[in-house]
């Protein structure tokens, strides 16, 4: 079976780095700035546990995930724009995870908008839930994932690992369904 490739994008200073530690067990260095991130990593996404008795949810033997730099938009007019832009718009990874502040939605869904545009395959990670919540911000990502065509929002607090699992079993799962509707 062929390699699979995810892209994860969002706002600088949203949490990616954490996000992408959490899914493929790296242990690359998080800071708490904005352009922490300036070039792409990679690393293997590993598949969920699965339960004892249960079936494992992937036989995909390699899912690479890139932490592309922080954005506000895809419009080529830095170099953090323009590796993110390119990585979506010319290397078509299967599947894009954007990293959203929960506290600032109307901010980072502008990069959102911008990634459904281009059509890309996209589960929204709604992370720091916590500091939302402590701001009296409530999001229902139910009724947001409605507002953005259907695209799968998950809730997070990623610095202490909440719905990261969820998330990944959920990015396992809509690579499934993705493979599935391409076979047809």
């Amino acid at each position: 079976m062929r390699e699979l490739t995810i892209a994860l994008v969002g706002n600088p200073n949203v949490g990616k780095s954490t996000v992408f530690n959490a899914l493929t067990g790296a242990n690359q260095h998080v800071g708490n700035w904005p352009g922490k991130t300036v070039e792409k990593r990679t690393g293997v996404l590993r598949p969920p546990a699965a339960r004892a008795g249960e079936a494992a949810l992937s036989t995909t033997p390699t899912v690479t995930i890139v932490d592309l730099p922080g954005t506000y938009s895809l419009s080529a007019y830095s170099l953090e724009e323009e590796i993110t832009r390119s990585f979506i718009v010319e290397e078509h990874p299967h599947l894009v995870v954007d990293v959203v502040d929960a506290s600032n939605l109307e901010r980072n869904l502008y990069l959102t908008a911008q990634i459904l545009e281009t059509g890309a395959p996209l589960i929204i990670a709604l992370n720091m839930q916590d500091q939302a919540e402590g701001r009296g911000v409530r999001v229902d990502a139910e009724r947001l994932s409605r507002r953005l065509g259907g695209a799968p929002v998950v809730s997070l607090v990623a610095r202490r690992s909440e719905g990261i699992e969820t998330l990944r079993k959920l990015i396992f799962v809509r690579l499934g369904q993705l493979a599935e509707s391409a076979s047809k």
